[in-house]
């Protein structure tokens, strides 16, 4: 995706041939024009032409990108995957909701055919994930959580309390002492940094 500024409405970006109309331009004779001054957005959307929008300098946002690590909590699980809200990319909070999934064959690097993703997430989970795949507002993000710094970093247990982890796979309620699994993160200090 590539990013510039657009300083006046009725700018010319671009022939239709090089890309397709997004929000905030219009066709006229073959071309591409922006309709508001702001930020041109152009983002490549797999085989096809890429997408040109242009959003006010108030809507310009960071999204996740491919290798980005971002935070986000888990709204649902599956046998099959975990559903997430992306929160943040890096520390900068996300001002749309972006929605990410973190596949069972994603969750960890080595003995994937018996990951249990009951057994590594649950509702309410912060987790620290790498986006692999671009989706968009629409559709999913994919996530991955198989390296040993990804994973979960804050968990409530069924008391209310915040976990603690106590290994790579389990973390324990302090109150009652209850373990439960999770795919824990081994957080580095810069995924702390705010």
């Amino acid at each position: 995706m590539s990013v510039f500024t657009c300083n006046d409405s009725g700018d010319r970006l671009c022939s239709t041939e090089d890309c397709m109309p997004g929000t905030g331009v219009y066709l006229r004779h073959g071309y591409i024009y922006s309709s508001l001054a702001g930020y041109v957005l152009r983002k490549n959307e797999g085989e096809e032409l890429p997408v040109i929008s242009v959003v006010r300098e108030t809507e310009a946002q960071l999204l996740p990108d491919v290798g980005a690590i971002v935070t986000c909590k888990v709204t649902s699980i599956n046998p099959r995957f975990a559903k997430v809200h992306i929160l943040y990319v890096g520390s900068t909070p996300l001002k749309d909701r972006f929605r990410g999934t973190i596949r069972k064959e994603d969750v960890r690097a080595t003995e994937k055919d018996r990951v249990e993703t009951y057994k590594s997430f649950r509702p309410g989970d912060i987790v620290l994930a790498k986006v692999i795949s671009l989706g968009d507002v629409q559709s999913n993000y994919l996530l991955t959580t198989a390296e040993n710094e990804l994973g979960v970093v804050v968990a409530h247990s069924e008391a209310g309390a915040q976990m603690v982890p106590i290994s790579w796979c389990e973390m324990q309620c302090p109150r009652t002492h209850a373990k439960e699994f999770r795919k824990v993160a081994r957080v580095q200090p810069e995924y702390l940094q705010a």
